[in-house]
């Protein structure tokens, strides 16, 4: 492993964290402007809607897949659950589990953003500025 200096990982760290204030930034005021929702907002319903996504989870994952926590988390599931986008129910086989769900107006609504995010990412992010790789030849 090549020897890295502390000057060049202290720049590496402010750059990229740089880079992700300027993306969730724009993150936030886009999605809010079009659809309404935070760039967090946004991911907890991506976490519940998303390819793999169960349509359901309890309270203590869908904060660790979000990166929130459990105390953020609770106050977006509550401006969330009063837009009409998930509701909570309790966990039958732990009294003490929460799950959350997402409704049909948190698919319609994650499914109209979806594209929004989509856009920023593929113009703000490391991975737009790497070319594809080269197809081989045929």
């Amino acid at each position: 492993m090549p020897d890295v200096s502390d000057e060049s990982l202290a720049q590496s760290w402010h750059d990229l964290m740089g880079r992700y204030a300027r993306l969730t930034c724009r993150l936030d005021r886009e999605l809010e402007a079009a659809h309404g929702l935070s760039s967090s907002e946004f991911e907890v319903l991506q976490q519940l809607h998303g390819p793999a996504g169960p349509g359901k989870l309890r309270m203590t994952e869908l904060g660790e897949r979000a990166h929130l926590s459990q105390s953020a988390l609770s106050r977006l599931v509550g401006r969330l659950e009063r837009d009409g986008l998930v509701r909570r129910a309790a966990c039958e086989a732990d009294r003490r589990a929460v799950w959350i769900h997402i409704t049909d107006a948190g698919r319609a609504r994650y499914q109209e953003a979806q594209p929004t995010q989509r856009a920023i990412l593929r113009t703000e992010t490391w991975c737009a500025a790497v070319p594809p790789p080269e197809e081989p030849a045929g």
